[in-house]
């Protein structure tokens, strides 16, 4: 190898209708649960890895900043891994960018750690299939693993390291479904999904959200391959629910919602009360993800804008998985 060599990898966030909360193994990010979600289109982060001998310790510049916090100890650690699997012993400069609102609900770590799985694996000169850059992403952040595929995706829970892994249940073409996502802050939140995993296990809810899982997730599974989008609305807010409850109930409780967060997945209910095919669905954080069919997304964004303390609007079709640039 010589001085130094890089590559540049894309990845897209993806938004969960079925969600995954807590670990069977919190080291390797085993989730508790399943979960399948839609790679959304248009939504970026641009990561570049250069490994380079001049370089005394990794540098990570996120959106042009140079970070020294827990977020440069978060990516050296995933060097770590991928290094070891290269044999390679050198350190690397990480420059990413994000094209949307990160660390507040629109899964920002999934992009973020899927472009850096295969940015660097292809940096270390690593060709890996598929199944196995979700495995890797998944050790970074475990919804990165499904961010490696476009379209919809299901990630299994599996037990152990080698049966955790991602699969595409169909391409991004299947359903020209819409995410609409109601950005109502750009802030930072304050507890990080990875510190929100560790608690949930101490909400008595916790338990029976996972017992159920499999039941919700065939639900899901059967509504995404029959386009049936009322099915998908019921179990897909029933889902977020319940991750909130969990949430809620945890030791110390967890609350991601701000008021306009409430008022959006009023409003949602609402709508679709009245005949439009609409459902909410909210991350680890306040900003709400609304799923449409494509020739109603015009007008449910148009509503959304009407609702005060909305900042913007993001639209979302079906993306593509991760790819190198």
């Amino acid at each position: 190898m010589s001085n130094s060599r890089s590559a540049t990898a894309i990845a897209s966030p993806n938004i969960a209708f079925i969600k995954y909360w807590g670990n069977r193994d919190q080291n390797l990010r085993i989730p508790a649960n399943g979960s399948i979600s839609m790679t959304l289109g248009g939504l970026e982060t641009r990561t570049t890895v250069t490994f380079d001998a001049r370089l005394a310790e990794d540098l990570f510049l996120l959106d042009g900043t140079r970070t020294t916090d827990a977020a440069l100890l978060r990516v050296s650690h995933h060097l770590d891994l991928i290094r070891e699997l290269a044999g390679l012993k050198l350190h690397a400069r990480v420059e990413s960018r994000n094209n949307f609102p990160v660390a507040s609900g629109v899964a920002s770590s999934a992009s973020a750690f899927a472009a850096l799985t295969l940015a660097a694996c292809a940096a270390a000169g690593l060709d890996l299939h598929a199944r196995m850059l979700s495995r890797l992403a998944r050790r970074g952040s475990g919804s990165a693993s499904r961010s490696i595929f476009g379209g919809f995706v299901e990630c299994v829970a599996g037990q152990d390291d080698q049966t955790s892994f991602s699969q595409q249940l169909a391409p991004p073409e299947h359903w020209e479904l819409v995410d609409l996502v109601a950005v109502v802050t750009r802030e930072k939140k304050p507890v990080s999904s990875t510190a929100g995993h560790a608690l949930a296990d101490t909400s008595p809810l916790q338990a029976a959200r996972v017992a159920d899982a499999p039941r919700r997730l065939q639900i899901c599974r059967d509504a995404i391959l029959t386009r049936n989008f009322p099915r998908l609305a019921s179990i897909a807010e029933l889902d977020s629910n319940m991750m909130h409850a969990v949430m809620l109930t945890s030791t110390p409780p967890l609350a991601y919602w701000n008021p306009e967060t409430v008022q959006v997945m009023k409003q949602v209910v609402a709508w679709r009360a009245s005949g439009l095919p609409v459902f909410y669905t909210v991350d680890a954080g306040p900003n709400v993800h609304c799923i449409t069919l494509a020739e109603h997304a015009a007008e449910i964004s148009r509503r959304l804008r009407s609702i005060a303390g909305i900042l913007d609007v993001l639209r979302a079709p079906p993306g593509d998985g991760a790819r190198l640039a």
